[in-house]
């Protein structure tokens, strides 16, 4: 993909002072590396009369897809339909915009340490993209250009030249000229505009895309007649994102009515008292349900099984009812942070001989974990292969058999309310399933039925009238103190 900036000058005024603006020697061919591929710079004309610079990006299509690839961030527009044949590396999009912000970015900001009385002259510029995406077509490529002083021809290119009767395709050949606009103004429209026609991006839209889009914004977004659809499509259509934008937008119109400063009218927060009252995180919320949980219980000597990093361990240490606290997971690297996290090396002997960390694989039976009052495993059942969950099973309520087991997993159906994770993405790139609630509670009672546990279920987390927890939580209490016959024969 690539565009052309052109401009035309005079002896005095020479056009070739768009080398100085764009900080790229008109003499010099030049490659700049980028995520996803290679940027190159060239000047296929330059003299005094007549400057033109080329913006040429070799798309990396294995590179677009391996990254986007599984992650749930990065995804590359229209993967769904093919991830290696797709329009990217010849079509404008935020791949042409981020690698213009990229190799343009003193330009963009309206610098030139050398000739800087050059970033605030108008410019005679011309702009050619010769295949540009338009989701709602040439009509719409002039609504958006039109008001900020381009002249605009946009040309539909037609799906196959051989086949007239098959219509227009949704790309178009764009043309922009204007006589009074800056370089660094052109570079901000098209660093927004591109991607809003394309409707799509090729990376995740995070909370510093508001930030982004209102530097690129200033002096022209907040009165453009199409402000809410820029501002919807460049976000993604992520609503918080879009109303956290307009209000940003509407409060920089009421400035520039009276006449003062952003930070002026908006000043009902005092900075220097937090008066918001924070959420606490899932993750706190979750522990301290489990402590609940092992409260309830009575339970004195307790194992986290998969305790990864050690922080519900440090938890339980803290509390002198927990007289053994025993944390296993299969990864020594977790391990030792978790033994960092606890300074287990400074540890005092009163305190050192209630906790013990060990390795183990909740695959297979372990003698070190019997006779325990209490197991938790948090967060833990959604990272085994299906398959293996029955192993789990035994290893834990039919080998170990402490007196309450506490499992925590995430509820699937809640994922609809993280508006951070795309559609059909699993929380963690390394869950190999994630349940529903009845899911969950049919896998939970057919366990206790097996192993001789009554089980209750427990919300953990606000709790959605639709869609319940973002965390689902078994209370498993032992009712039969013996293994079944069938559970010793397999012992």
């Amino acid at each position: 993909m690539f565009l052309t900036i052109s401009t035309t000058g005079t002896p005095e005024r020479p056009a070739t002072d768009l080398g100085f603006l764009l900080h790229k020697h008109p003499d010099k061919a030049q490659a700049f590396s980028t995520s996803y591929g290679t940027a190159h710079v060239l000047y296929p004309q330059a003299s005094d009369e007549q400057c033109t610079a080329a913006l040429l990006l070799e798309v990396d299509a294995v590179a677009l897809v391996r990254r986007g690839k599984g992650k749930g961030r990065g995804g590359a527009p229209d993967a769904a339909l093919a991830q290696y044949v797709n329009d990217r590396p010849y079509a404008a999009s935020s791949l042409l915009a981020v690698a213009l912000s990229s190799v343009f970015s003193s330009a963009m900001k309206g610098q030139c340490a050398a000739r800087p009385e050059l970033p605030a002259r108008p410019l005679p510029l011309r702009i050619e993209v010769p295949a540009l995406p338009a989701r709602g077509g040439a009509e719409l490529v002039r609504k958006l250009f039109e008001p900020l002083g381009w002249t605009v021809t946009a040309e539909a290119v037609a799906l196959d030249d051989h086949f007239p009767e098959w219509g227009d395709s949704r790309y178009v050949r764009l043309v922009l000229e204007a006589a009074d606009l800056t370089l660094a103004e052109a570079l901000r429209h098209l660093y927004v505009l591109l991607p809003v026609l394309d409707d799509a991006k090729h990376y995740w839209v995070a909370s510093d895309e508001v930030d982004k889009l209102l530097r690129a914004g200033e002096g022209w977004l907040p009165d453009h007649p199409e402000q809410k659809l820029i501002t919807s499509r460049y976000l993604s259509r992520r609503w918080s994102l879009t109303r956290q934008a307009n209000e940003r937008l509407e409060l920089v119109r009421l400035a520039e009515a009276d006449d003062t400063d952003v930070a002026e009218i908006d000043n009902a927060v005092d900075e220097e008292s937090d008066t918001e009252e924070k959420p606490v995180p899932l993750a706190v919320q979750r522990r301290d349900a489990i402590l609940a949980a092992l409260g309830d219980a009575g339970a004195a000597r307790v194992l986290d099984l998969g305790c990864g990093q050690g922080q519900l361990v440090q938890a339980l240490l803290k509390d002198v009812r927990y007289t053994e606290i025993v944390g296993v997971d299969v990864s020594m690297r977790a391990l030792t942070i978790a033994s960092r996290r606890l300074k287990l090396d400074r540890m005092g002997e009163r305190q050192s001989s209630r906790v013990m960390l060990l390795q183990g694989s909740l695959a297979y039976t372990d003698r070190r974990l019997k006779g325990y009052d209490a197991a938790v495993l948090s967060e833990v059942v959604e990272h085994v292969d299906l398959p293996r969950l029955p192993a789990l099973e035994y290893a834990v309520f039919g080998s170990a058999r402490p007196r309450t087991v506490l499992v925590t997993t995430p509820n699937v159906e809640y994922n609809v309310r993280w508006e951070t994770l795309p559609a059909g993405h699993s929380r963690h790139g390394d869950h190999r399933f994630e349940w529903t609630r009845e899911e969950f509670r049919t896998w939970a009672r057919g366990v206790a039925e097996r192993h001789g546990y009554s089980v209750e279920f427990t919300p953990v987390g606000p709790e959605d009238p639709e869609v319940g927890p973002p965390t689902q939580m078994a209370v498993f209490a032992l009712t039969t103190a013996t293994p079944s016959p069938k559970e010793e024969k397999a012992a």
